[in-house]
C-alpha cells in the first residue's frame, strides 16, 4: 500500500463524515418538523443514504473507500489484501471519528428544527438505528444479513478483487462508486424495515456517540443496551463475506 497511516486516518475521516453528514441529514429533514422533506417516507431516506455512500466513497478514493468497518474486517478476512493488520487501526479510527463529525455536522445544519420539533424524544432515530420489535438475536441476524450482501457485493464486483488492495474497493465498470450506491438502497427497501440498517458499525456507533453528548433539546436516551448489535452484526457480516470469498473459485 502507498499510503501511510496518518493518511489512510485522513481519507476515512473525511469519507465518513461525509457519508454521515449527508446520511444524518436526510433523516433529519424526513422526521424534523419545518423542513422542505418532512414526511419524505422511507424511500427518500433510502436513496439519501445510498447516495450519501456516492458522495463519502468519492472523497476517500485515495485510501480505497471503506467508509465501514464491515468492509475493512472482510477484506482482511479474504486474506488476500495488500494491507495488513497495522493499517486496521487507522481505518477504524478516522471511520468512527469521521462519523461522529459527520453526525455533529447534520445537527449543526438542522438546529432551528431540531429546537422547534415536537417530539425531541424520538430525535435520535436521525442518527443511529433501533429495532421495531426488540429481540437481540433476531436483531443481529438481521444486520448480519445485510451487511452480507453489501460487503459480498463489494468483493465480488467486476473489476475489484480483495488481492488489489481494496484501492479502489468499489468498481463495477463505468458505474463505479454509484454502483455500490444502488447495493445500499437496495438493501435499505428490502432488509432495512427491522433494524433501520446499521450495516456498518462505525456509522452506528459514532453518531450515537454525538447523539449522547449533543445538547439537543429534550432528546431520548442513545440506548446504549441495544449498541453492541449493530456494531457486532456488521463485523460479522463482513467477516463472513470475506471467508466465504476466500473459498470460491472467483478467489
Amino acid at each position: 500500500m502507498d499510503l501511510n497511516f496518518g493518511e489512510i486516518f485522513l481519507w476515512e475521516f473525511l469519507g465518513t463524515a461525509g457519508l454521515i453528514l449527508l446520511g444524518a441529514g436526510v433523516v433529519a429533514n424526513v422526521v424534523l418538523k419545518n423542513t422542505l422533506g418532512n414526511n419524505g417516507g422511507w424511500l427518500l431516506v433510502n436513496f439519501g443514504w445510498g447516495l450519501a455512500v456516492f458522495v463519502g466513497a468519492s472523497i476517500a478514493n485515495p485510501s480505497g473507500a471503506h467508509l465501514n468497518p464491515a468492509v475493512t474486517l472482510g477484506l482482511i478476512a479474504t486474506g488476500q489484501s495488500n494491507f495488513g493488520w497495522g493499517y486496521v487501526p487507522a481505518y477504524l479510527l478516522g471511520q468512527l471519528l469521521g462519523a461522529f463529525l459527520g453526525a455533529t455536522l447534520a445537527w449543526l445544519a438542522y438546529k432551528l428544527q431540531f429546537d422547534e420539533h415536537d417530539e425531541p424524544a424520538n430525535t435520535r432515530g436521525i442518527f443511529c438505528t433501533g429495532p421495531l420489535i426488540p429481540n437481540y438475536a433476531w436483531n443481529l441476524v438481521t444486520e448480519i444479513i445485510g451487511t452480507f450482501v453489501l460487503v459480498f457485493w463489494i468483493l465480488l464486483s467486476p473489476g475489484v478483487k480483495a488481492g488489489d488492495g481494496g484501492v479502489p474497493v468499489f468498481g463495477n465498470g463505468a458505474l463505479g462508486y454509484a454502483a455500490v450506491a444502488f447495493v445500499v438502497i437496495s438493501i435499505g427497501a428490502s432488509l432495512g424495515g427491522p433494524t433501520g440498517y446499521a450495516i456498518n458499525p462505525a456509522r452506528d456507533l459514532g453518531p450515537r456517540i454525538a447523539y449522547a453528548v449533543l445538547p439537543i433539546r429534550g432528546k431520548g436516551s442513545p440506548e446504549w443496551n441495544y449498541s453492541w448489535v449493530p456494531v457486532a452484526g456488521p463485523a460479522i457480516g463482513g467477516v463472513l463475506a470475506g471467508l466465504l470469498y476466500q473459498v470460491l473459485p472467483t478467489s
